[in-house]
């Protein structure tokens, strides 16, 4: 089969593999769809900190059942999402349920290969059946579950004025679900396509284009209050050293961009206002029944997520356009 491959930065090529052989709890998955995600383009330019090279990329997984274990509830032909995160069950984390903080976290596409390729064999509690979804929409589950357990992380609802940085399918994932709990929604980034996106799409309360007064603005627009909740999914130090001082007095930050930097705050400030700081690593099976709620009910745009496509045999040329902010991709999907 074909499988897609990062060899090294900046270097996409498509190889030839075997088909996997199924374990006896593994679940044989023909992938069809693979969204291409921040964690791909950050392999493909050399800035993902948990990554050796070569790997074959892929996180992002809709497909159908091949083989499953039998009382697993998969059947041949079943459309399925892939929860890319394996977890040991046995640690720490797994044991208090947070399994995506796993000790021996193995991410599909980062730590091992992924699934840009014909076929996958994955753990039956990793695959979650997607029933009434169609492909395209399975294949975008996991970036949506990373929004939403930020969101849930956060602790915000109704009514809580929260401000999501960086409007990137990430932050777009999580200004969804924080209007899905009754929050107030302001989304801030440099790209004003995207922030029109998040306006007529996602029907977010008000947007704001970076610039270097943006904290002035911000103070005025909230009569110095500032936010409850910041979200930050820019991918970038510098913005997420900006956003602690988005954060209004009592307030909560929670990061969901991963840098390979030391992010500093300034100690006063975040003390007087009692800033609750916030990792939010993947997401959990929890998230993940989240987003198939939300999609089953109409209330993502998923339509309107998917604004670029190819098969298999073109990504490798369409990744690094693709990850060109000028080329304007919300969503990229590779059929295959």
């Amino acid at each position: 089969m074909k499988a897609l491959r990062c060899d090294e930065p900046g270097r996409l090529s498509l190889i030839d593999r075997d088909e996997p052989h199924r374990d006896p709890d593994d679940v044989l998955i023909r992938i069809r769809r693979v969204g291409v995600c921040g964690t791909d383009y950050h392999i493909f330019h050399g800035n993902q900190p948990y990554l050796a090279y070569p790997r074959v990329i892929g996180h992002e997984l809709g497909g159908e059942v091949v083989a499953a274990p039998t009382g697993s509830g998969l059947s041949p032909g079943q459309i399925v999402s892939v929860e890319p995160y394996l977890y040991c069950g046995e640690c720490r984390a797994c044991r208090n349920g947070t399994t995506n903080c796993c000790r021996n976290l193995q991410v599909l596409g980062v730590h091992r290969d992924g699934g840009a390729c014909g076929f996958i064999a994955v753990p039956a509690r990793n695959v979650i059946p997607a029933d009434g979804l169609s492909l395209d929409e399975a294949a975008m589950v996991e970036f949506l579950a990373i929004g939403a357990h930020g969101v849930r992380r956060s602790g915000l609802g109704p009514h809580s004025r929260v401000i999501v940085v960086g409007a990137g399918p990430i932050g777009i994932s999580a200004a969804i679900f924080a209007k899905a709990r009754g929050a107030e929604v302001t989304v801030l980034d440099v790209n004003d396509r995207r922030l029109a996106f998040c306006q007529d799409k996602l029907g977010v309360d008000q947007v704001f284009q970076g610039s270097a007064d943006i904290k002035d603005r911000l103070d005025a627009v909230t009569d110095g209050d500032f936010f409850d909740v910041v979200i930050d999914a820019t991918g970038s130090p510098a913005a997420m050293q900006q956003g602690f001082g988005y954060v209004g007095h009592g307030g909560t930050y929670v990061l969901l961009s991963i840098v390979r930097s030391a992010i500093t705050f300034d100690d006063p400030e975040f003390h007087k206002r009692e800033t609750s700081l916030l990792g939010s690593r993947n997401a959990t099976r929890i998230d993940f029944e989240t987003v198939l709620t939300a999609m089953r009910d109409g209330h993502v745009p998923t339509d309107a997520l998917v604004t670029h496509r190819a098969p298999l045999d073109e990504a490798p040329g369409q990744i690094p356009l693709w990850s060109r902010p000028e080329t304007g991709v919300i969503k990229a999907l590779i059929d295959i």
